[in-house]
């Protein structure tokens, strides 16, 4: 498929509408069919080289134009609230008898386009939490509904008293046409839309450069800013004091440069903070929950980052009550882009997205013409991917490794979401490290382009996302596997596919949250079946199950003209990894209606995978989430 051809029909409709790289292997064998409104597909291993692939028959709905408005539809903005929960029909089986009682929640963006002419990327879309709420089993089971809009600084002021819009922060990746744009300092705009998370008590709504925003569990409602890293407390903090990770060995570079990026740094926080209000500490919207210590991890930068060849990255832990206990500090001497991250028993672990400054980009980017992350650039200059091992616990600082060089993974990955990570002891006595995770390539990534926003003709143009060799650019999974001697030196570092037999794009990996920092044999994620010539690789239609101890993969598709968003595993506490249900929004854009779908984890793949299906209403239909969390009774 060419890439230009959407993005042609997209022109059109508007101007009418005002150790090595990864492994290749041969292609799985695919078995389709059409079971109870939707088309499954089981992915088989085959032998090499006998591999066959089953084409699905286009639709007759399948073009270019219809492509462009579906894609656009699952942005809609949403402008209905819906405080009191409204039980949702079932339109397919029936909530199981063991489906634990509890509440599963979706953040995600609800408003893009203001009443006064702008239209703002997702990512700066405001924040509407989503909540599905599960009564329990055993015949009585019921389940409810409710949305709200987090009540932000920005929200406030952009939601006017009238209840119509205008959108004043033009936030890191818009550009706005209704309102000022040359001299327009309004960038950092906190929208609280990017991931959710219950602990302590609370439920916390996050974004990538700001303080999580805090919502009553039960009603939805804004409580306020949550100063997390208030609760960190200050260099005086007696377990931030025992957890000092240190600073880089500045004598690896120039002291005339260090020198120079202290002084940057010093003339740029009082600009950033002052001028363009951001926060000297940048919180980043994923956190880590530990189960076998019970702690939540999370992990702040500060604001020059982002301009500088230097990172400083705090990693906090926090217990079942939100108290620290424990606050380690690291600097490296990289440029970084960090939007994930992992962890194991001894090491904090970032996979470096190494970037630039973008001078011809910063200058458009202050004259309000285009977006302020357009000063940013993917710096390519290196074919390898930095992976930072931090040490977390003492064993792994007293094992003597310079944490401050990077092992470098032989492939160049751009790190985009973890599913797990574990470390083990080997038969040597060193350790072994593996990352499940997905990346795309530098050559694709793009910061101003993701979702394939144009701000001039306030539409997303679904070819950035769909684009030609897609498979080998765009976001896939993958395994990274490094192997540490005794003394913590590399002996060996290799990136490959997490499964030889799926190939195609995925992303938004999951496992069974008890088996998080420990060997784990099942990964899911959300994936493109490929059955939509002219949407064949995003949005996501399936969601893939891996079997990472061989290999295999088993995939569920939806529905024609229907999506999928991130998978989440919800566990029913049998013996088995894979004891547990798979939850997540289809959105049908068929009709214009989104379902929270059910399905069984152990058979994914299989004719029954769906366990029930419930319909939201449609005038409470919601645009696409971003990430989402479980939350038991």
């Amino acid at each position: 498929m060419s890439p230009h051809t959407i993005a042609a029909t997209a022109t059109h409709a508007v101007a009418h509408h005002h150790h090595h790289p990864c492994r290749r292997s041969p292609l799985p064998r695919h078995c389709s069919r059409r079971v109870q409104g939707r088309v499954v597909v089981s992915v088989v291993r085959a032998a090499p080289g006998t591999a066959t692939t089953t084409p699905v028959a286009a639709s007759a709905t399948d073009t270019p134009s219809t492509a462009f408005w579906d894609y656009n539809l699952l942005f809609r903005s949403q402008r209905a609230e819906s405080p009191d929960p409204v039980e949702l029909r079932v339109t397919e089986g029936a909530i199981p008898a063991d489906f634990p009682a509890g509440t599963y929640y979706l953040a995600g963006p609800g408003m893009f386009t203001d009443d006064h002419g702008s239209t703002v990327h997702p990512l700066d879309g405001h924040g509407y939490l989503r909540a599905f709420r599960f009564s329990g089993g055993n015949g009585a089971a019921a389940a409810h509904y409710s949305a709200r809009y987090v009540e932000t600084a920005a929200k406030r002021e952009e939601h006017e008293a009238s209840s119509s819009w205008r959108f004043t922060h033009r936030g890191p990746f818009s550009v706005l046409q209704g309102g000022t744009q040359v001299g327009n300092v309004k960038v950092m705009k906190n929208v609280a839309n990017t991931s959710v998370l219950r602990w302590g008590g609370r439920v916390l709504c996050f974004w990538e450069g700001g303080v999580p925003y805090e919502l009553d569990p039960l009603t939805l409602e804004t409580l306020g800013p949550f100063d997390i890293l208030g609760l960190a407390g200050g260099a005086d903090n007696e377990a931030a004091a025992r957890g000092n990770g240190g600073e880089v060995d500045r004598s690896r570079r120039p002291w005339l440069l260090e020198a120079g990026i202290d002084v940057a740094a010093s003339l740029l926080r009082p600009i950033l903070s002052g001028v363009y209000s951001m926060p000297a500490r940048r919180l980043l919207a994923h956190y880590k929950i530990d189960p076998k210590r019970n702690r939540l991890l999370m992990v702040a930068c500060n604001a020059e980052d982002m301009l500088l060849p230097r990172s400083n990255f705090t990693f906090y832990e926090f217990d079942a009550d939100f108290t620290l206990v424990q606050k380690r500090e690291f600097v490296l001497p990289d440029h970084l882009m960090i939007h994930d991250w992992t962890f194991t028993d001894k090491h904090y672990v970032l996979l470096g997205n190494r970037i630039k400054l973008d001078i011809p980009g910063s200058l458009l980017a202050l004259t309000g013409t285009h977006p302020m992350i357009a000063a940013l650039a993917v710096d390519p200059s290196r074919e390898s991917t930095p992976v930072y091992l931090l040490p977390r616990s003492p064993e792994a600082e007293a094992g003597g490794r310079d944490w401050s060089v990077p092992v470098e993974a032989p492939s160049q990955l751009w790190s985009i979401h973890f599913g797990n990570a574990f470390e083990e002891r080997d038969a040597r006595g060193g350790t072994s490290i593996r990352l499940h995770m997905s990346s795309c390539s530098y050559q694709w990534f793009h910061f101003h382009r993701m979702f394939g926003y144009n701000w001039l003709h306030k539409k997303l143009d679904p070819s950035f996302m769909n684009i030609a060799k897609g498979r080998e650019l765009l976001p896939r999974l993958v395994q990274v596997s490094i192997d540490l001697d005794k003394r913590g030196a590399c002996r060996g570092c290799s990136v490959r596919r997490l499964s030889d037999q799926w190939t195609r794009p995925a992303d938004f990996p999951a496992i069974n949250p008890s088996f998080a920092n420990r060997r784990n044999r099942f990964v899911y994620a959300g994936a493109a079946s490929g059955s939509r010539r002219f949407l064949p690789y995003f949005p996501f239609d399936s969601v893939v199950k891996v079997d990472v101890s061989d290999g295999s993969a088993r995939l569920w598709t939806a529905a024609g003209r229907t999506f999928v968003g991130e998978p989440v595993f919800v566990p029913t506490g049998g013996g088995r990894e894979d004891d547990g249900y798979v939850v997540l929004v289809e959105y049908a854009v068929s009709d214009h209606r989104c379902h929270l779908v059910v399905l069984d984890a152990r058979k994914i793949g299989e004719r029954d995978a769906v366990v029930v299906k419930l319909e939201v209403p449609k005038h409470l239909t919601f645009p696409m989430g971003f990430h989402g969390f479980w939350a038991d009774e």
